[in-house]
């Protein structure tokens, strides 16, 4: 059988653009159980309600919803638990020293394959005030009508 090649997204988390004020992504391995993986394989996976911490020198990731596997038995994995993140250690020290202080935290952006293996794309955020969020979506609808208003005018200037 040959083996997987490219990215196969399973799930984006796309309301922590619009919470989040993202400052910077890594890209790190989860360690999973096979229903786990077959799940994903499936392309079932929440990241909602996800966060991800550093405790004892090591990443882990948290409520993540990776449903059960249809066709498990008995040996299942729960839906929501702890997952533990493989990152090399000068990333975590860098994620450490930064989320440490307070105001950042550590969200999963999306969750994928690359070569067959599962992946998780986290970032450290700080958290968007409502006036932000507005601002966001404001500057957002201004480019939105600039591009209209360049494509309409070309549609009757030919």
């Amino acid at each position: 059988m040959p083996r997987e090649r490219g990215q196969n997204v399973v799930a984006t988390n796309r309301k922590a653009r619009h919470d989040y004020l993202i400052e910077d992504t890594f890209e790190a391995g989860m360690v999973l159980t096979g229903t786990e993986v077959k799940s994903l394989r499936a392309g079932r996976a929440s990241l909602v309600d996800g966060y991800a911490f550093i405790e004892g020198g090591e990443a882990w990731l948290d409520a993540v919803h990776i449903p059960e596997y249809t066709g498990g038995t008995w040996n299942n994995h729960p839906p929501r638990r702890k997952r533990k993140l493989l990152l090399h250690k000068a990333q975590i020290l860098k994620i450490s020293h930064k989320v440490a202080p307070g105001g950042y935290t550590i969200i999963p952006l999306k969750l994928y394959f690359s070569d067959g293996k599962a992946k998780v794309e986290i970032a450290i955020a700080k958290g968007k005030k409502e006036y932000d969020k507005r601002q966001t979506l404001r500057e957002r609808e201004a480019t939105r009508e600039a591009a209209r208003a360049i494509a309409a005018k070309n549609h009757l200037g030919e």
